[in-house]
């Protein structure tokens, strides 16, 4: 997850506890809790890019999410993590029938929208097209919706952005998930995402404005849709 204000309902409920980091990791700003199985939920590893010490806020976007994925899955390497769940806050198009507070799950793929390298191979590397984990029956179960998942370093949509995003039916537009899918990726472990609507990239309100007005809301909205994903992930296990 990528934000306290995302993190920390879903922390307090599932009892997560500071793990301490590896020595290696201990000057990056990520944090890793731990929450112990219980006898219907896996155990969770719930990290958080933490605070940036520089200008004191959230490590949003794809090099923090990049860097936390990374020391996690080397923190617990192997076969100790099942299933990589990018966790957070979104926008979504009222052309495309969101809502705000909508919960949708990754399906089928993610790809990065403003990695512009119109090279052939480099443009397929910048799209990304890194597959989903299929959660498609539990967000049946859930309520959820499912959409492409689309990745971006800006809050905006700038007029490039939109086109390839329109080309990419992508459903879901935020800042961490294809860079998570990708450290992912290359250690072998699916990856997921549960992403809550708090803007509506359409909308003539500000993107800032209405993620702003929406953040806590969706927060919760994260909180028990996870925590219900979590439980049925246990049941599956």
């Amino acid at each position: 997850m990528a934000m306290e204000a995302e993190a920390a309902p879903l922390g307090e409920a599932i009892g997560a506890f500071r793990s301490e980091s590896p020595p290696w990791a201990r000057a990056l700003p990520c944090r890793l809790d731990v929450a112990p199985a219980t006898a219907s939920r896996p155990e969770v590893v719930l990290a958080v890019n933490g605070i940036d010490p520089r200008t004191g806020v959230d490590c949003i976007g794809s090099t923090a999410a990049a860097l936390t994925t990374q020391t996690v899955l080397t923190a617990y390497p192997g076969d100790e993590i099942d299933l990589v769940l990018s966790v957070g806050t979104a926008g979504g198009w009222s052309r495309l029938g969101a809502d705000i507070g909508d919960v949708y799950m990754a399906w089928d793929r993610f790809v990065s929208h403003d990695r512009r390298i119109d090279i052939p191979g480099f443009d397929a590397f910048a799209r990304g097209d890194l597959p989903a984990a299929d959660l498609r029956h539990h967000a049946a179960a859930l309520g959820c919706r499912t959409g492409i998942v689309t990745t971006g370093d800006s809050l905006d949509e700038s007029p490039d952005d939109q086109e390839r995003i329109r080309a990419s039916g992508a459903e879901v537009k935020e800042m961490e998930a294809a860079a998570v899918a990708w450290v992912a990726h290359l250690h072998g472990v699916p990856v997921g995402a549960v992403k809550a609507i708090t803007d509506l990239v359409d909308s003539p309100v500000s993107t800032s404005e209405q993620f702003t007005a929406n953040l806590a809301a969706a927060a919760q909205s994260l909180r028990e849709t996870t925590l219900a994903l979590l439980d049925r992930l246990g049941a599956d296990s």
